[in-house]
Order: C-alpha cells, then structure tokens, then sequence
C-alpha cells in the first residue's frame, strides 16, 4: 500500500513537470535581463498595439520564473488587445495565460482559456495558429491523463499540420501523439510516431530531438521486448542528450535503460543505470526523475534480497517523498493564489467595461436628443429670412448626423449578423443611406417650398422687421 502510495506521488509530480518539459521552459540570468530590459520600453510605450505587444512578450519570458507576474501582464494584454480589437494580440495573450496557468497545475482554467483562443483562431483561419492551439488543449487533457480525449486534439492539429505544411510543429506533435500512445501502452502505434519524430529530427538535424525521439522509441522497443533494438536507442539516446546537456530526458533515458537490463536480470548493469539517472536527476534538480529513479533502487535492491541497500534507499523515498507532497501543497495554494487573482482582475476590467458602456449609452442619447433639435431649430431659422442654401446646408448637416447616428447604433448588430463581413456590413450601410436620403430630399424641398411660401405670405411683416431693425441702428 505504501509502495502505491509513492507510486500516486511520483507521478502526480511528473505529470506536473511533464507540462515544463512540453512547453519547454529554459531560464537564464540572460533572460531576466531581457525580461528588466523590456520592463523599461514597456513603461515608455503608450501605444496601444505596441504595448499590447510588449506585455504578452514580458509575460511569456517571465512565467519561467514569475508566473503570477507574468499572469497579470498577460492579462493587461489581453484585455486591452480586446479593447482595441487587436485579433493577434489577443490570440498571443489567451495562449501566454493558458500555459502559465498550466505550468502552476492550474488545468482547468488552462484548459478554458485554450478553448477560449481555439474560437478566436477558428475565425482566423491561420493553419500554425489553429494547430498550436489544438495540440495544447491535447497537452492539458494528457497532463489530466485524459489520454483519449488528448489524442482527438493531436490528431486534429496532425490534419492541419499535415495539410499545411506547418513544418515546424511536425516533430513536436509526432512526439507527443507517440508519448500519448506509449502512456496508454499502445506499444506498435507509440512506435510508428517515435519513428516518424526521430526522421522529422534527423532531417532537421537536431541532435538534441534526435536524442528525445530515441527514449521514446526505446520506451517502445521495451514493451514489444525488442531488446536490443531498445538498447541501442537508449545508448545513442544518451549520447546525443549528453552532447547538447539536455538533463532531464539524459535522466529518463538512463532509467528506461536500467528497466531495460531489469528485465533481462543483468542486475548489476541496472542497477549502474538507475544510480546514473539518479545522480543526473540529483544535480538537475528534477524531483519527477529522481523520486522515480529511487523508487527502482529501492525495489531492486528488495528483490534481489539486499536489505541494507534497499533500507537505505527506502528511506532516501521517504524523505523524497514528503518533500515532494510538500511541493504540491504549495503547488494547490498556488492555484487557489492565482484564480482569486485572476477572478479579482476580471472584476475590475469588468467595472471597466459597464462603465464605459454607460458613457457611450449617454452619449448616444444625448445625440438622439440632438438631432431632433437640430432639426428643430432648423424649422425655426427657416421662418426667419434665411437664404434657401443656407436651409440646405442645414438639412444636409442633419442628413450626416442621423446617418451616422444610425451607424453607431446598428453597428454592433450588423457586425453580429454579417460576423464581421466587411462587405456584407457595407451593402446594408448602402442600403440604410438609400432609403435615408430620398427621404431627406423630399423634406428639404418641403422645407424649402415653405419657406419661400412663408416669405412671399407676409411681406409686409418682412419689411416692417427690417424697418424696426433700421431705426434701432
């Protein structure tokens, strides 16, 4: 029971790390100093799209290693892309928040917030986009062990990667689609994909994707118990991880290794691999990979009737583990940290919004009390001795201000209907001015008809204005 125990621990924290090796999180001081770099052009820029720019590239480098920073940088962003309806800085800074709050275990809200870019970029239609989006929602649902759900998303980003030519995620869905299959022990299809990852990385030259599509085909090859097809991917595996310093997967490789010679009882060889995988692990500090690499010492050791050994190595899992179940308490409170922080934020950008669409509300029924009284007051210069162009200017100013008033208004319901159709909203705007403007014309010439009517009525009254206007001078 305690052994299950460890084993639920183990991979709970591998799951968690397993989301940093994916999205591939490298930070260094030369980072940083890009990231304080960047920080200073941020608060000298006021450009919208611009900054908008700035604070999802800021967020995106910091949430290596400030992810609740990063979190409300990608926020500002996001919501001021939206607000200045900047489609690409919008789709950036969903995706920036869904792997921070991925890489803090925070799936679910990763999780929406992918979705969420997955209906922007459905409207957008850009294949690498689209694919990018469809391959994370596959990588959280895989992290959650929803391994088929993950496999519908992969597959989805394997057509349009495939379809468009998006060379440059082909290695990284055929590794993933093959990871997903060797988790679920789908051994021959985990295989095929492996393969297909290891041609993509040879053809690239990687020797670093090289060296990661070999582990997995060694994965592979373990399980069909091909074993020296296995071996001699995990030797070549090794070397090109320890060429281009890549740790972690060196440390996976080394343990599936040390699997490996277990099976074919070559105790001393499996046990040299697992302490190698150890040691990598110990000074990478990867907990995932060494509270795994102990767990096999200390169960090696127990059958091969070495109690010293494994005494000491079950308590090194004992002390490995409290650590780790240490690590994901403070893990959940993070969570909990930043979706009060997010929700919090949402609020305000929310008080925001109501308030400037209370303005605009105003706004436009002050323009609705306008235009009326323009009008108006129109009528009422007209029964003054106006010139008739004078009375036509008027009514065409009115003209533009009831057009427009109707645009501002319709606007957002046409743009609903039409989604967003740049000429289906011209050809009902077109429409709306030609019933508008016929309209206008007769009730210009009513207006003008009148008023010449009006001054050839009452002349008498004309010419005694003037005389009063004359002696008064």
């Amino acid at each position: 029971m305690f052994c299950k125990y460890l084993k639920a621990s183990a991979r709970l924290l591998y799951l968690l790390l397993l989301a940093t090796w994916l999205l591939h999180p490298v930070y260094s001081h030369a980072q940083k100093a890009k990231v304080d770099s960047l920080l200073k052009i941020l608060q000298a820029t006021s450009a919208d799209t611009a900054r908008v720019k700035l604070l999802w590239t800021i967020a995106r480098d910091m949430n290596k290693y400030n992810p609740d920073s990063a979190l409300v940088l990608a926020q500002e962003g996001l919501y001021l892309a939206r607000n200045i309806s900047d489609m690409e800085g919008e789709s950036r800074s969903l995706g920036i928040l869904a792997n921070t709050f991925m890489k803090v275990g925070n799936y679910p809200r990763a999780l929406e917030l992918n979705l969420e870019k997955l209906q922007l970029e459905e409207k957008r239609k850009v294949p690498r986009n689209l694919a990018s989006v469809l391959m994370n929602i596959g990588i959280v649902y895989a992290l959650q062990e929803q391994y088929r759900v993950a496999l519908q998303y992969y597959g989805k980003a394997d057509s349009i990667i495939s379809r468009d030519s998006v060379k440059d995620l082909r290695f990284n869905i055929n590794l993933n689609i093959g990871d997903t299959y060797n988790r679920l022990d789908v051994s021959d299809s985990a295989y095929l994909y492996f393969n297909k990852s290891l041609q993509i990385a040879s053809e690239e030259g990687s020797v670093e994707n090289m060296g990661i599509a070999m582990t997995g085909l060694g994965h592979s090859f373990r399980k069909l118990e091909s074993f020296d097809l296995s071996s001699q991917n995990y030797k070549s595996a090794l070397t090109n991880l320890a060429e281009t310093n890549n740790d972690e997967i060196y440390s996976e490789a080394a343990l599936g290794l040390a699997h490996l010679y277990e099976k074919q009882k070559q105790w001393d060889s499996a046990a040299y691999y697992a302490r190698l995988s150890l040691d990598v692990a110990k000074r990478g500090k990867f907990n995932s990979s060494e509270l795994q690499a102990v767990e096999f010492l200390s169960l090696h050791y127990q059958t091969l009737r070495r109690y010293d050994s494994a005494f000491v190595y079950s308590g090194y899992l004992k002390n490995l583990n409290d650590s780790v179940n240490s690590k994901t308490r403070i893990r959940e409170s993070q969570i909990i940290t930043t979706n009060e922080q997010f929700r919090q934020a949402e609020m305000v950008e929310l008080q925001k919004q109501e308030k400037k669409k209370r303005t605009q509300q105003l706004q436009l029924l002050l323009i609705a009390i306008f235009i009326p009284f323009f009008f108006l007051l129109t009528l009422i210069l007209s029964r003054a001795h106006m010139h008739p162009r004078f009375v036509r200017l008027l009514g065409v100013l009115s003209l533009l201000f009831l057009f427009e008033y109707l645009t501002l208004l319709m606007h957002p319901m046409v743009a609903s209907i039409t989604h967003h159709t740049p000429v289906l909203e011209i050809l009902i705007f077109v429409a709306i001015a030609a019933l508008v403007i016929p309209l206008h014309h007769r009730l210009e010439h009513w207006m003008i008809h009148k008023l010449s009517h009006w001054h050839q009525k009452h002349p008498a009254k004309k010419i005694e204005a003037e005389t009063k206007e004359s002696e008064k001078k």
